[in-house]
């Protein structure tokens, strides 16, 4: 199979933002392309001994995504566009152009394999499946993770705050249920199951992050019977939301997108006890205030903002 490669020409100081833009629009596999220098902690992740030679930074960016060939993809190409348009009233998005080429089929769900490595979070090591657990990291809890198609080895900057939120406030409520919205591979729920968690909840759009999660359940030896988890959009189905259960959440944990996050609030208000505490997290910092006020319209209480590079988390509680 082709796949149709587009590039948008841009700056590194709008990569992030265009990619946070792409996402949102359900655009997969985007890949940044700059030349600025990787840092020592990069090289670290990545078990580069001597970095590449590069040209000077000269601050442009290339931010490519891929479609499948042969279908009409001339709406979302429009809302790419638009979307690029629209970032500029935020950052300096230089020219903005998009080009097309052609590329055969590759393995995705697996070449990104050989940048996946243990690494800590506070206390927690998240090791992928395929490597031998350190001498070191023996006295850590720990979780165990195959993402597969589905989004979370804890990488990203988004799944990072959240879990260092879980981390904060799990262990100060005794054997608490935790709601885990857009679950993807588990890796919250895995979490704060190994925190102390009574049980999760978990549900996603995508039947293949069930699955996922469900595997990376076993994987981390936790028995299905602690988890529940479904398909459906948390926002509008009632049904699902009945299922799922009202006002019985000490923790809920969503790592997903401002534009899901605004108005997903009320709902998950509904779900929450007295003194729950809601931890969200996927927010572009542009976004920050809109989200916000979302979740303090609800008569929730705003704790704690994290930042962690262009990515933000709001933690709040139900008073």
């Amino acid at each position: 199979m082709k796949w149709n490669k587009f590039t948008i020409k841009t700056t590194t100081a709008a990569e992030d933002y265009l990619s946070a833009m792409l996402d949102e629009l359900g655009i997969e596999g985007i890949e940044i392309d700059n030349n600025i220098p990787l840092t020592q902690a990069d090289m670290s992740d990545m078990f580069i001994d001597f970095p590449p030679e590069l040209p000077p930074d000269d601050g442009i960016s290339y931010v490519s995504f891929y479609l499948e060939d042969g279908a009409d993809h001339s709406g979302l190409l429009k809302q790419v566009m638009d979307g690029i348009e629209w970032q500029r009233q935020f950052v300096d998005v230089g020219e903005g152009s998009i080009a097309a080429s052609d590329t055969e089929d590759l393995d995705w769900i697996n070449n990104w394999k050989e940048y996946f490595h243990s690494f800590h979070i506070e206390n927690i090591v998240i090791k992928p499946t395929w490597e031998t657990l350190k001498e070191e990291d023996k006295d850590r809890i720990l979780i165990e993770i195959d993402p597969g198609i589905s989004f979370g080895t804890g990488k990203h900057e988004t799944t990072q705050l959240c879990i260092r939120q879980l981390c904060r406030y799990i262990p100060k409520v005794e054997k608490p249920n935790v709601l885990d919205v857009g679950c993807g591979s588990g890796i919250l729920s895995i979490a704060a199951l190994k925190l102390g968690a009574d049980s999760v909840t978990g549900t996603d759009l995508d039947e293949n992050c069930i699955r996922s999660t469900v595997e990376n359940m076993a994987v981390n030896h936790l028995p299905k019977e602690l988890g529940r988890f479904y398909v459906g959009n948390l926002i509008d189905d009632l049904k699902l939301q009945e299922m799922v259960g009202l006002g019985c959440y000490d923790v809920v944990a969503a790592n997903i997108l401002a534009d899901v996050i605004i108005p997903m609030a009320p709902v998950i208000f509904k779900h929450l006890k007295q003194d729950g505490v809601f931890i969200s997290s996927g927010i572009i910092d542009f976004k920050e205030q809109e989200v916000k006020e979302a979740i303090e319209q609800t008569g929730m209480k705003i704790l704690e903002i994290g930042h962690q590079g262009e990515w933000v988390s709001i933690t709040a509680v139900k008073e």
